[in-house]
């Protein structure tokens, strides 16, 4: 068997269920596990540099939406010497990886005709269904279900302990600094499940822009700072330089420190088995006084810039 993953989280999902050996392909961003680093990759980003601030990764992908130009380029030669059996893709975002319709097309094109799987989920049950997804593709439905039953009882252990607890804090999830979204999909839902609350992100729903009014009259009480496909330490540079409105030293999560930065690429952006340890993460943030505080190479608290 041979697959191709052009979805980071689908890359970690086939480790997961110790199918390393049969991964051929993957795209440029798939550094999880570490061994995933190794493989060949069939994509590459059509941003112009690595070292952009976020308005400017904004305007860029903005102006390329505009003349119909992707983030991602798909390299077809390269996917067709690989010779894939299985190639899992994702239609959730065109932002995030190469969309489906690309993959689709592409596929005709192929010597060996793969079979095609999108894998879109939008809540945390979504996720646990792709890992079965993935399993009954690759026949490996007995790890499937291990993989499943492991992740679901980390998941019932926080929200057991979160039921009924007092209060119920705000929570802000900013997924881009510049202009600011909210995170949406399945982050509110893993807000709820760690004993807080999201009004501004949708449960289910695209992540969305918001502006610092909006913010300031949900006066969030924490604040966890989550760019999308920015690690921490990316994170943390990128706060740094950001000019925040007057707005931000109103919020009470900013006045009372409770304000995070995490590695958002890691742990919340990709909707794979490690939103779990997000989950984790997210209860020792919303509730210290239940939880173990989050590991420092995941999460530390930030401070606003002068």
């Amino acid at each position: 068997m041979r697959i191709v993953s052009l979805v980071p989280s689908a890359t970690e999902i086939v480790y997961a269920l110790g199918l390393g050996d049969d991964l051929v392909g993957v795209t440029h961003a798939c550094d999880y596990p570490p061994p995933a680093r190794k493989k060949p990759t069939v994509t590459s980003s059509t941003l112009t540099a690595t070292t952009l601030t976020s308005a400017e990764i904004d305007a860029q992908v903005a102006a390329q939406q505009v003349v119909g130009e992707g983030v991602y380029h798909l390299d077809v030669e390269r996917l067709a010497e690989l010779r894939p059996d299985l190639i899992f893709t994702q239609g959730l975002c065109d932002v995030c990886a190469v969309p489906h319709g690309v993959v689709r097309r592409a596929v005709p094109s192929l010597p060996t005709r793969p079979r095609v799987y999108s894998l879109d989920p939008t809540s945390v049950g979504d996720v646990l269904s792709n890992v079965k997804t993935v399993g009954d593709a690759t026949g490996s439905q007995a790890r499937a279900r291990v993989v499943i039953a492991e992740l679901r009882a980390r998941i019932d252990r926080i929200t057991l302990q979160t039921a009924g607890l007092l209060p119920i804090p705000r929570v802000f999830c900013l997924e881009w600094l510049d202009p600011p979204w909210t995170a949406g999909h399945w982050v509110p839902e893993m807000v709820g499940m760690a004993g807080g609350y999201d009004a501004l992100g949708g449960s289910g729903q695209p992540s969305r822009r918001t502006d610092w009014r909006e913010i300031a009259r949900f006066a969030p009480e924490v604040v966890v700072v989550m760019p999308c496909g920015f690690d921490l330490e990316k994170t943390r540079a990128e706060f740094a330089v950001t000019a925040f409105p007057a707005e931000w030293s109103t919020l009470p999560a900013v006045r009372d420190g409770r304000v995070w930065a995490v590695d958002g690429s890691a742990y919340f952006n990709r909707p794979g088995p490690r939103l779990v340890d997000g989950l984790e993460i997210l209860a020792g943030i919303i509730h210290p006084e239940r939880f173990d505080a989050p590991r420092a190479d995941a999460a530390c608290v930030v401070s606003a810039p002068p």
